[in-house]
């Protein structure tokens, strides 16, 4: 209410003046109102105003304007508004300044304006207007306001800037805050942290223009031993620690631990309690574990398995692991001594985490003691504290050691005999002698000879040729390791060449006849649909001679598989057919399913020379039987003997440690029936038929060497990354006998019904026939997708309406040409389905010809029997003798045709047929016209050879083209 200072000009302008408001109460105004007169220009200037430090200031007018119309005779020079100026200056000499310095603000308008009758009611309308100023650079300001000819009275002037005010957040200090002259403006501001309490990332935020506080940006924590209260740091009690200052408050010292003082960072352990170094302050004090319990110990000859309990007390930790000590004791004393470097702890000897533990190379007929202590964390920082448990064992008779050295005997051109002395270390009696020979370089075809003497002579051998033997014994403990390679050469042999001369005649003649014999009883032989199976022949009461080509028994051009379950010793039949390899080489990675005698693992195997690549592995379970471990070792037996892309290939075995395992190759995408569920619908009828193709061709495979799979299912082919698919699961296989017709007859084994031939379910009669059978069940599974065959019906309805002649019907899109070929899988009469060679033979038709899959059985009620024999040579499919030889990659033997007069293709049927006649007739015994001449007679003999016996060649001659390895095999197969 004092005298504010303003100045104003002229004199007859603005006037200070006191009066009341309607409510009566006194108020302090500046008025003009030269409404009478012209050109009115009045001034009213502020004192100097200093702006504090902002960069931006508002002002708040409040006035009241009189109506113009309100006044007597509407003066035309009345105004209804007023003019705002600023002028800045760091002191108050600007005052005396002209008018033109000044900058404008705004010019001022009433929202409401008053009249003469709102005077005589004492009705004050107040008008309120806010403008800001800014930036501002200089320490203040005057303000100026300008009539120029209206009824004005400035009731209030506020002059004021904005600040975020003080305030603490997350710890952090931030001291009052003048905003920025922006309008839009973030001013950043650094906080302080309070009182105890620490940083990692200085605490900020930002100070808007309205004076809010926005975005805060880090935080303040209190330090060890602190905890946030109140927006203040306050110390832990004892009993209570803190040990960082990321922790969110004080905590309880944990079990068995304590401390005395206010602000800890930790707590000390209790006596005979101990923490590591690396256990966060926040975990109890441990102590060592207990002793492990219930030791058990099971010897295999000179190998120990041990097998324990966890301690009953870990000490309060989980790094629980295991130490094997081993001690080989003496007899007749109680004097011990360590075991020494020899003794192999598979898997290792420290830092165990398995709860067993298998000593391998310990030595015969000794006494060992073997102490199992647990360890933990802390376990070093209690040594008096740790405990055992001692197992005492006698290891068996072992394997007797190799034999040392091999005496010559006696050579010849075609014998070498042997003899050498027992092996320095029998461990037990000699029961046989195995001995290993072959010609240098060609390893993998061997002949193995077993002898109950000293002494051996191999014969049959080649003239002036290095070969390499081997030797090793056998006790009832098994068999001792080879000896090492003895290279031995026959005598050359030496013949004049006038000697070689004078029997030329007599040596073409002999040959001739040879050919032709070998010719007649090849031909009888391979009609007569027999195959040949594998005996042992006896080479003298003293001896057996096995031949070996890559690991399998070799006959005269054929390969045949050998049931290892005839074999006296099971682990005999591992060994000659599966590889043992190191446990050191194989890497376990993860569990990938289970299997019926333990899990299935992946990983990799690093053999030495060779990179290392992924593997499956099949484990044997702890606490086998003998029968167990005989049919897991069965299975790699079995396998061992394929030698096929489309047949799981085994890498080979673990016997010799535990746990026992078979290793084969991986396949990326598992089961097939499982990868076609996860890609229903993804992939073409091409694609569907390769797969299927591949499955078929390793079908042959086996069916070629007499072998009955028994359990053929989508479930049982693993597929690969390249969508290969390869035949697996030879548990339940077993072998034929010589007579094609024969089969194996089940003993009360479980039976997979929907995938098996009606006469192997009713008689338990398997043959190659009935894997056909179920070959055609698998098409079904792939051609849908995974589909569970038969659905949701139980087993013995899937039995009688397969009797009464129900077929599973067409899948969804399938065409005619791949269901017609499963209808002729599941004919009832066995001897009516199609071979393996006619299926691989028939999709490699539909696969080479697109067009023949695109027909769908929905589009067509109508199929045919598309398993219709070969065209017969001389078919009108051919032009000429040359197009026909190439198609059946016989191109090379044109010439031969040509020369001998056959240059139509209808010559060389009747060739065919008189062949034909002549083979019927010998079949039958009757008399058959001999050929008009001798090269007629080598000609159909050579021909007969071509059809029988080169077909096959060709056959497996296209499928490894498609492999990619035609050049080895062209080199293997002359007729190529």
């Amino acid at each position: 209410m004092g005298d504010l200072g303003w100045i104003a000009y002229p004199k007859n302008g603005w006037e200070e003046i006191g009066e009341v408001d309607e409510n009566f109460a006194p108020i302090h105004t500046y008025q003009v109102c030269n409404v009478m007169e012209q050109n009115q220009n009045n001034w009213l200037l502020t004192s100097w105003i200093s702006n504090e430090g902002a960069s931006r200031i508002f002002i708040e007018l409040k006035f009241t304007l009189r109506d113009c119309n309100s006044l007597p005779g509407g003066l035309g020079t009345c105004k209804e508004t007023f003019n705002m100026y600023y002028f800045e200056s760091d002191d108050e000499d600007g005052r005396n300044i002209r008018e033109n310095q000044y900058i404008k603000i705004d010019t001022i308008a009433a929202d409401e304006s008053f009249t003469e009758l709102d005077l005589g009611d004492r009705v004050m309308k107040l008008n309120t207007e806010v403008r800001d100023v800014g930036p501002l650079t200089k320490k203040g300001f005057y303000l100026a306001f300008q009539d120029v000819g209206a009824c004005i009275a400035l009731v209030s002037v506020r002059v004021y800037y904005k600040k975020c005010p003080s305030v603490i957040r997350n710890l952090a200090l931030f001291p009052d805050t003048i905003t920025g002259a922006d309008s839009s403006q973030l001013l950043e501001v650094s906080g302080s942290c309070v009182n105890h309490s620490v940083t990692d990332e200085p605490p900020k935020m930002h100070c808007s223009a309205e004076g809010e506080w926005l975005v805060p940006i880090g935080k303040c924590m209190c330090k060890a031993g602190y905890e946030e209260k109140n927006n203040t740091c306050q110390v832990c009690r004892p009993g209570f620690f803190k040990a960082s200052p990321h922790s969110p408050s004080c905590s309880k010292c944990p079990p068995h631990s304590y401390t005395l003082e206010e602000a800890s960072t930790s707590c000390l352990c209790e006596e005979h309690y101990f923490r590591r170094e690396s256990d966060p302050p926040t975990m109890a004090c441990t102590r060592p574990p207990s002793a492990p319990r219930n030791a058990i110990s099971n010897v295999n000859e000179t190998s120990v398995f041990l097998e324990w309990i966890p301690p009953a007390d870990t000490g309060g930790r989980k790094d629980v692991s295991y130490y094997i000590a081993c001690k080989k004791c003496h007899s007749h004393s109680d004097l011990c001594e360590a075991c020494g470097s020899h003794v192999r702890y598979l898997p290792q000897q420290t830092s165990l985490k398995n709860t067993s533990v298998m000593m391998v190379d310990l030595l015969a007929h000794t006494n060992y003691t073997f102490e199992i202590e647990a360890v933990n964390g802390v376990s070093d920082q209690n040594p008096g504290a740790r405990q055992y448990v001692s197992v005492n064992v006698t290891t068996n008779q072992a394997a007797p050691s190799p034999i040392s050295s091999v005496k010559k005997s006696k050579i010849t051109k075609n014998s070498i005999s042997l003899s050498w002395q027992e092996p320095d270390r029998p461990n037990g009696i000699i029961l046989e002698y195995e001995i290993k020979y072959f010609e240098k370089d060609q390893e993998t075809s061997y002949t193995i000879i077993k002898s109950k003497e000293t002494t051996v002579t191999a014969d049959g051998l080649k003239p002036g040729s290095a070969y390499i033997f081997q030797i090793r014994a056998r006790t009832a403990a098994g068999y001792g390791g080879f000896s090492r390679r003895f290279e031995i050469e026959t005598i050359p042999v030496s013949v004049a060449a006038s000697s070689d001369q004078s029997q030329i005649p007599i040596i073409t003649l002999s040959l001739t006849v040879g050919v032709i014999l070998l010719a007649v009883v090849v031909i009888g032989f391979l009609l007569s649909g027999r195959r040949c199976g594998y005996s042992k022949a006896k080479q003298d009461p003293e001896e057996e001679k096995m031949h070996f080509h890559n690991g399998h028994i070799k006959l005269p051009g054929v390969k045949t598989y050998i049931d290892p379950h005839t074999y006296e010793d099971p682990n005999q039949a591992v060994h000659e057919f599966a590889k043992e390899i190191e446990a050191s080489c194989i890497t376990i990675e993860r569990v990938i399913g289970a299997g019926e005698f333990g899990e299935v693992c992946s990983g990799r195997l690093k053999l030495q020379g060779k990179r290392e690549f992924p593997v499956a592995i099949k484990t044997l379970k702890v606490g086998y039987t003998e029968k167990q471990r005989r049919d897991f070792l069965g299975e790699a037996s079995i396998m061992g003997q394929f030698d096929h892309p489309n047949i799981i290939h085994l890498e080979g075995v673990v016997t010799k440690s535990k746990p026992v395992m078979i290793v084969t190759e991986y396949m990326e995408n598992g089961s097939l029936d499982t990868f076609l569920k996860k890609n229903d619908g993804q992939f073409t009828v091409i694609q569907l038929a390769e797969m299927l193709r591949g499955i078929a061709s390793g079908m042959k495979y086996l069916s070629d060497m007499g072998y009955v799979h028994r359990d053929l299912a989508a479930r049982n082919i693993l597929i690969n990354s390249n969508l290969v698919c390869k035949v697996s699961d030879f548990g339940l296989s077993r072998v034929l006998e010589d007579d094609p017709e024969a089969a194996y007859t089940t003993r009360g084994g479980k039976i997979p019904i929907r995938w098996t031939a009606p006469e192997a379910i009713a008689f338990g009669k398997f043959t190659s026939a009935s894997d056909v059978w179920s070959y055609g069940i698998v098409m079904w599974e792939v051609m849908s997708y995974g589909e569970r065959p038969y659905w949701e019906m139980t087993n013995q309805d899937v039995i009688k309406a397969v009797e009464e002649g129900y077929r599973l019907p067409s899948p969804m899109d399938c065409p005619v040409a791949l269901y017609q070929l499963m209808l002729d899988c599941w004919q009832k009469d066995r001897n009516s389905r199609p071979k393996f060679d006619e299926i691989v033979s028939m999709l490699d038709k539909l696969i080479r010809n697109p067009s023949s899959l695109k027909t769908l059985v929905n589009a067509s009620n109508s199929v045919s029997n598309l398993l219709v024999e070969h065209s017969p040579v001389g078919s009108s499919a051919y032009r000429s003798v040359g197009e026909w030889l190439e198609a059946i990659k016989m191109g090379r033997y044109t010439e031969i045709f040509m020369k001998n007069g056959y240059s139509s293709m209808d010559a060389v049927a009747q060739v065919t047929l008189d062949l034909k006649h002549w083979i019927s007739a010998a079949k039958k015994k009757e008399s058959a016209s001999p050929p008009a001449t001798m090269k007629h007679w080598l000609l159909l003999l050579h021909w007969a050879l071509l059809l029988l016996l080169c077909r096959p060649c060709f056959l497996r001659w296209n499928h490894c083209r498609d492999s990619g390895r035609v050049q080895q095999d062209e080199e293997a197969h002359p007729f190529m």
